[in-house]
């Protein structure tokens, strides 16, 4: 029984991988064939354009994989809540063209999810002290950047139909 039991976490954590590698293949998908005007376009008054979502995504997966390497390499470290209001990272990201930003996020998700899909059940489930999250460990940040990521590229969706029709 016990043995049934984990090899069901680790299937839930190679999905959630799984998961993180088809959100690039969307973000992929929606920002292809723009120019970095159109990246750059505000499609919706007084939010983000494309290039600003695809900042933030590639921002928050290096605070993300950050917090994982803490979790994998100290015990139970605090983990800092981000503040992203002039966040100079961010802006950094956005004074590049977005085709680098979206190369970098690309190798930068291949090496994140290359690491995760060989981490023991026991490291998945190392745990960080987060001051909003009671329960927080590799497993909780991986699926919370999930979650955020399928959010902001809902948002990509929306910003991205003014622009002309996707590719399949």
């Amino acid at each position: 029984m016990a043995e049934h039991q984990h090899s069901d976490k680790h299937e839930a954590h190679r999905k959630l991988v799984g998961r993180l590698r088809e959100l690039t293949g969307d973000i992929q998908r929606i920002t292809a064939g723009l120019d970095e005007a159109s990246l750059a376009k505000r499609t919706v008054p007084d939010k983000w354009s494309l290039k600003e979502l695809l900042c933030h995504l590639e921002r928050m997966q290096e605070v993300f994989d950050g917090r994982i390497e803490a979790m994998l390499s100290r015990d139970n470290p605090a983990v800092a809540q981000y503040e992203p209001d002039d966040d100079p990272e961010f802006e950094k990201m956005l004074a590049k063209p977005g085709s680098d930003t979206l190369a970098a996020f690309q190798a930068h998700r291949g090496r994140l999810a290359d690491r995760l899909e060989k981490l023991s059940p026991a490291e998945w489930h190392r745990s960080g002290q987060h001051p909003q999250f009671p329960h927080y460990d590799v497993h909780f940040q991986v699926e919370y950047m999930m979650h955020h990521e399928a959010h902001h590229i809902y948002q990509m969706f929306q910003r991205r139909l003014p622009l002309g029709k996707m590719p399949h």
